[in-house]
């Protein structure tokens, strides 16, 4: 584990974090865990993964988003046209050329953040810790999911840009 002598949160502190999603949309649920990873990072990249054919919101504009209400993390648009299936070797090898390509540091990432659990196989490949961060989504209770099904319901857990967009897109 590669950490700084500053200590993070919980008392470990890594120099590279990574996040992988699709935001779709930014919820406030991402946005605990983005906060929550950043407190324990030196440098925390943010993946948002966009495809022309699966987003109800368009990549950039997810992107741009998360770069807004998270200014102290790098946030990069990964476009694709790559589908997901565990288990798939190939396609876990087109995933990690793409992660690869796009990792703006010479080294890391030593952790990777995520909600879900295939981030203990994402991290392996990277040769980095995992960090499941509030799996059950006790802390803020939404998915993007919910409010792709069901946006008029689930405004409350949405930023301000994000809302409107919504509200103006989806409503």
């Amino acid at each position: 584990m590669t950490t700084t002598g500053r200590g993070g949160v919980d008392g470990v502190r890594h120099a590279t974090g990574l996040i992988v999603g699709r935001f779709d949309p930014p919820h406030l649920g991402h946005s605990y865990m983005i906060e929550w990873a950043a407190a324990r990072c030196d440098r925390l990249v943010v993946f948002v993964n966009s495809s022309t054919g699966g987003d109800t919101a368009p990549g950039a504009l997810r992107s741009g988003w998360l770069a807004e209400l998270h200014p102290g993390v790098v946030v990069i648009e990964v476009c694709h046209r790559l589908g997901t299936d565990f288990d798939d070797e190939d396609l876990w090898q087109q995933w990690m050329g793409l992660f690869t390509e796009h990792w703006p540091h010479d080294e890391g990432p030593h952790v990777v953040f995520s909600s879900d659990e295939y981030v203990v196989e994402l991290a392996r490949r990277f040769d980095a810790e995992h960090r499941v961060v509030d799996a059950d989504r006790a802390t803020v209770p939404i998915s993007a999911t919910q409010v792709r099904e069901d946006p008029a319901s689930h405004l409350h857990h949405l930023a301000p840009p994000v809302r409107s967009w919504v509200e103006s897109n989806w409503l």
